[in-house]
């Protein structure tokens, strides 16, 4: 069946399972994992085949660019000799569910040709190289199945979920705008699947819609430009008529301390439970003082004995994760939705968001810059806008000022004083000159003859995140009266106001020289 190029979004509706119904879809979702291993495992002999084989040794030695059609001639002939493609797993899906007649009760003919080709798609990334090994599915890593189409099997019929036999109603809030519109639309085809919620398993339906899924209208976007700039923790935005400092994932709790105190007992129940896998303890002297330091795991691969309270804690450090990274998207996504009501032509660095993970591993997980970046991406094209990324080396938007002279900063100093006399916000004025990048270049007359016209904007978005900034580092006295800040600077901000214009160059080789 061709794939359908109409649009889609996606409807999720929590669904209504005791006991008996739930030991029933557990037994399917069985069925489906043994059988999606089984084409797993197949695709991938048969992928080795394909490699091993003399076609395609010999398109591998053909050049890419003069004689590129003898070579697509050979790895299909490769493909056919091995009957490496999707449909003829099809057909392997198929008889390894007929064999096995317990497959064949739980899992329909179109599901299972489903699963098949989840399988392919695994095995052909690795062909291509897109992708190093495939992972075969444990009970607790196989989460959903779907159909093709929503014509029979799994499917969505009068409102409720029937597959093969079982009828599984849903829970639907008729007041709620978003989950009557897909109700409502036309559904492709249907994605059934589970989550662990607080310990338990929850089920749910998506449904894969035909159209545009239900805009709330306070979520309106408009045709403008506007300019980001990306930083660990928060983000600078700047459009025709408004411009602000915000922070990512604001408000979210990290419950550090609930899920360091979990991984403390996790950690005694592995040493106890798994003597032999761990290195003995030793003495380490520290200053003039004799520390007992517990030997670290030893090297190779082991079996690990995990005890029910280990499991028991893991559930719950699992349940807290799944919290704050709930909390972190939701936010994000408010933060996402409040950039695109000024436009929808966005405009930022392209930052390294892996290099920030090795370098800040705690803060991004907490923040999540990357999940935002590719939610705007997404809604700024859905919402007929553009997301353009442009080279950080080439621009180096934090070091120029407005006259097109180039100044290193640390990465300490937020406060951009351009030698044409001002001062601002580091991030808000690299998110300013974002909007007259184009084609890698900045239009520095464009910047320049704007700028008059921005700088009120600036000022009052620089002003505002001050506020948010004292207000949040305001110390309190015992009897609950708040002590008043004597700068109306942040800490970071205090300290470069403290360094001279002339102290903002540095030579290129200190390794100290970062950009933000």
């Amino acid at each position: 069946m061709a794939k359908a190029t109409t649009p889609s979004f996606i409807t999720e509706i929590p669904l209504k399972v005791d006991s008996k119904l739930g030991s029933n879809l557990d037994a399917r979702f069985q069925a489906g994992r043994q059988l999606l291993n089984a084409c797993l495992n197949e695709a991938l002999i048969r992928m080795e085949l394909v490699r091993k084989s003399e076609p395609y040794q010999q398109a591998k030695r053909l050049n890419r660019q003069k004689q590129k059609k003898q070579r697509k001639d050979l790895f299909k002939k490769a493909r056919e000799q091995y009957r490496f493609s999707e449909y003829d797993l099809h057909s392997f899906a198929t008889i390894t569910a007929k064999s096995s007649v317990w497959i064949a009760k739980n899992v329909d003919s179109n599901t299972q040709q489903k699963l098949a080709t989840r399988a392919f798609k695994a095995v052909e990334k690795i062909l291509f190289g897109q992708a190093k090994h495939a992972r075969f599915k444990v009970s607790s890593r196989f989460k959903s199945v779907e159909r093709k189409s929503n014509k029979q099997g799994l499917r969505w019929l009068k409102d409720k979920v029937v597959w093969c036999g079982l009828t599984i109603e849903p829970i639907i809030d008729w007041n709620n705008p978003v989950m009557v519109h897909g109700v409502n639309s036309p559904v492709k085809y249907c994605r059934l699947l589970w989550r662990n919620l607080n310990g338990k398993k929850r089920w749910y339906i998506q449904l894969i819609n035909k159209g545009t899924p239900y805009q709330k209208p306070q979520n309106y976007s408009i045709k403008g430009t506007v300019g980001l700039d990306v930083n660990i923790s928060n983000v600078a935005f700047v459009a025709d008529n408004q411009s602000g400092l915000l922070p990512f994932a604001d408000k979210v709790p990290t419950y550090q301390r609930e899920i360091q105190a979990l991984q403390r007992k996790m950690q005694r129940s592995q040493r106890i439970n798994n003597p032999d896998n761990f290195e003995p303890n030793f003495d380490k002297k520290v200053g003039n003082k004799v520390v007992r330091k517990k030997g670290k795991v030893k090297k190779g691969r082991r079996q690990w004995i995990k005890s029910s309270n280990y499991r028991k804690a893991a559930r719950k450090k699992a349940e807290l994760e799944r919290r704050k990274a709930s909390y972190a998207k939701f936010q994000n996504r408010r933060l996402v939705n409040e950039i695109l009501r000024h436009g929808n032509q966005i405009k930022t660095e392209k930052v390294s968001i892996k290099g920030w993970q090795k370098r800040y591993g705690k803060a991004i997980s907490a923040k999540s810059p990357g999940f935002f970046q590719s939610e705007l991406k997404r809604k700024a094209e859905n919402a007929n806008g553009s997301f353009l990324e442009f080279s950080t080396q080439k621009t180096a938007l934090s070091q120029t000022h407005l006259d097109g002279s180039r100044i290193k900063k640390t990465l300490s100093m937020r406060i951009h004083r351009d030698v044409t006399g001002f001062e601002m916000h580091r991030d808000l004025f690299s998110a300013f000159l974002s909007r007259h990048v184009c084609d890698d270049k900045l239009s520095l007359l464009d910047a320049q003859s704007e700028y008059p016209r921005a700088e009120p904007l600036l000022m009052d978005a620089w002003k505002q995140y001050q506020q948010t900034a004292n207000r949040v580092s305001e110390p309190v006295r015992p009897s609950g009266r708040v002590v008043e800040s004597r700068k109306c600077y942040n800490s970071s901000e205090r300290l470069s106001i403290q360094v001279l214009a002339s102290d903002q160059i540095v030579i290129k080789d200190d390794k100290s020289e970062s950009h933000a």
